[in-house]
């Protein structure tokens, strides 16, 4: 085979390149086919390990740490799990102290004990005697209609307020059971410091063209009584000729009469003497009246929380009632205070503003 070798050299005048070609011959052996590979020898022994690398460099200084992110919005309740199953009941605690026994109550007072029947023949025993009665107390008067006669005692009660005020004491209380007490005559109290005290549904009716209380003593009171009558009669339910009753928790009320009320028969609630002092009329409801009282002149006291309607109201004519916190329902009346002519317009009326916010917006007739 023959191989054209190229060769340069540079040339000293111009410094260019000058090539030339040589031609030489190479000659190779001629390669015979290939063997078949021999088995392949068993592997050497492995090596010793090299040595390990040199020593661990020490450990950096730890970084600053960085700055805390903000915390993200809380997400949305998940649904509540179902409820697991209940518990073992735990041990039953120790019982408690046993509390202080209250204080006993007074024994009720104890009848008298009837007599002794006569002493039978020997052998047989005699009859029982009749049973004793409650001792009569004057200061605890009892009355119930309808029953006949009583002396006046819880057991056996007298049938009407007239005859329990000529037996009860100054200072003492009648007590008046549920019932209906028809009225046709006045009854008059004149002692001091006596209370009517009606039990429930203890109902005073006036059949007759009278007054059904008249109250001359001092410091009297009338609670708890219904007060009605069977016709519009021209009179007062209670009037007060005393100094420092009291009127209170009563309901007093009339028939119904027709038309408009300026019509209506002059039947009243109360009504003050003139020139009795200190009378109290406090928390009684009055309607279908007339008027719910008339204060004549010259008398005084106190007009409180009283429930007033369907009537023609309060008429203050020449006296000095003082009224506070009272209250005017349905129907609406003509109208709640009247303050006729000769009434002071001084106090408790020279503010008629002050006298209507007292008295829940009260309407006002101020004809003085």
């Amino acid at each position: 085979m023959r191989i054209d070798l190229c060769k340069y050299k540079t040339c000293d005048c111009c410094n260019k390149k000058l090539y030339s070609y040589v031609t030489k011959k190479v000659y190779y052996p001629v390669t015979g086919a290939t063997g078949a590979t021999g088995p392949t020898g068993p592997t050497g022994a492995t090596g010793p390990a090299g040595p390990s690398g040199g020593a661990t460099g020490p450990t950096g200084p730890t970084g600053p740490q960085g700055i805390q992110g903000l915390q993200g919005d809380i997400g949305p309740t998940g649904p509540t799990g179902p409820t697991g199953p209940t518990g073992p009941t735990g041990a039953t605690g120790a019982d408690g102290a046993q509390g202080i026994q209250g204080v006993q109550g007074i024994q009720g007072i104890q009848g008298e004990i009837g007599p002794t029947g006569p002493a039978g023949a020997q052998g047989n025993t005699g009859a029982t005697g009749p049973s004793g009665n409650t001792v009569f107390n004057p200061y605890s008067v009892y009355v119930r209609s309808n029953t006949v006669g009583g002396i006046g005692t819880q057991s056996s009660p007298l049938p009407t307020i007239s005859a329990a005020l000529d037996v009860v004491a100054n200072n003492g209380t009648i007590y008046v059971y549920d019932g209906t007490y028809p009225i046709d005559e006045t009854t008059t109290v004149s002692k001091n410091n006596i209370t009517i005290k009606g039990k429930p549904n203890a109902t005073i009716l006036l059949t007759s063209n009278v007054v059904p209380f008249l109250i001359t003593g001092s410091g009297n009171t009338i609670e708890g009584l219904t007060m009605t009558s069977d016709n519009a009669y021209p009179v007062e339910f209670i009037q007060l000729g005393g100094n420092n009753n009291v009127v209170r928790h009563n309901i007093i009320y009339g028939p119904t009469q027709a038309g408009d009320s300026s019509t209506w028969i002059t039947n009243r609630g109360i009504v003050t003497q003139g020139s009795t002092t200190g009378n109290w009329i406090d928390d009684n409801i009055l309607y279908s009246m007339r008027q719910a009282g008339y204060f004549n002149p010259n008398s005084s006291g106190y007009v409180t929380h009283n429930v007033v309607y369907n009537t023609r109201g309060w008429v203050v004519d020449g006296a000095t009632m003082q009224f506070s916190g009272n209250s005017w329902g349905e129907t609406e009346n003509a109208v709640d205070i009247a303050l006729l002519s000769g009434t002071t317009s001084g106090v408790p009326y020279s503010s008629v503003t002050d006298l209507q916010n007292n008295n829940s917006v009260a309407t006002i007739s101020d004809q003085r």
